[in-house]
């Protein structure tokens, strides 16, 4: 049975270490401890004391470590080393010799996750999904809107999403991660995480916890999409190989395609 992709990937300031069991029983698929932008320049080694400190379920931990062009960079590393968390986040990820120098550090297999904020990263992105390590990248769209001196809405970002998951799905790798939504309220997030699955992402970064249910309820099939999914393989399956339509439409091989797609979706967020 494969394992269900993580879809809510939640953010605690690696130096609270008195959030962290909180975040875990969030029921975030993953608890990103962040030595990041949540950590002051002061904070830091503070935030990896902590880090290193922690008793943990630590197959669900990514840790977002400092960018290699810091001064924190080699530090996060030794931190994470010290640790058995399942994965690692590159902040502002801009090659495959950033990805490589994490696995050496580490010196045991875990997941590598290049967080693209960067225009140079965007640049970058076949080489690094072909990195050793690397199952998925995520989108930093509020760092790339700064990096490209345009706006963060949407519009503005398009051909970036649309290079992440093409580029994706190119090298077989998972669908990209989205970036935050900066508010909290359930209908900004849940708009926010539909047009992501619209533009072909898997997974969502959150900020906040209550951000959980709504973004599980965006990526989720509609209640009319599973009916149309029903339908469509129903019809199919009692056609004998006859030509069939459904709500008026041919169903041809990427109609039956899509209509799988969303029901073995079903049944994977039922594991």
């Amino acid at each position: 049975m494969t394992e269900r992709l993580p879809v809510t990937y939640l953010f605690v300031p690696a130096n609270r270490p008195d959030r962290f069991e909180k975040a875990l029983a969030t029921g975030a698929d993953r608890i990103i401890l962040d030595l990041e932008d949540a950590v002051p320049l002061d904070g830091k080694d503070v935030a990896r004391a902590a880090l290193v400190a922690a008793q943990l379920d630590w197959s669900r931990i990514v840790v977002r470590v400092n960018p290699s062009s810091t001064g924190f960079f080699y530090d996060d590393l030794r931190a994470v080393a010290a640790t058995q968390a399942a994965g690692v986040m590159i902040a502002k990820a801009e090659t495959a010799a950033d990805i490589n120098i994490v696995a050496q550090a580490i010196g045991r297999p875990i997941d590598i996750t290049p967080l693209v904020e960067t225009a140079a990263g965007l640049d970058a992105v076949d080489e690094m999904l072909c990195a050793a390590g690397v199952s998925r990248v995520a989108f930093g769209h509020l760092d790339m809107a700064v990096d490209l001196g345009c706006s963060t809405d949407w519009d503005s970002l398009v051909l970036a999403r649309q290079t992440l998951v093409l580029r994706s799905r190119r090298h077989g790798k998972a669908a990209p991660i989205e970036g935050v939504t900066p508010h909290i309220e359930d209908e900004q997030v849940f708009a926010d995480t539909l047009l992501a699955k619209k533009f072909g992402f898997g997974a969502k970064l959150l900020i906040h916890p209550k951000q959980i249910a709504p973004t599980l309820r965006a990526f989720a099939p509609s209640d009319q999409e599973v009916t149309w999914a029903h339908k469509v393989l129903a019809a199919l399956a009692a056609s004998n190989g006859a030509a069939v339509a459904v709500d008026g439409k041919m169903v041809d091989k990427p109609v039956e395609d899509a209509a799988r797609r969303i029901l073995t979706h079903v049944q994977d967020q039922t594991l």
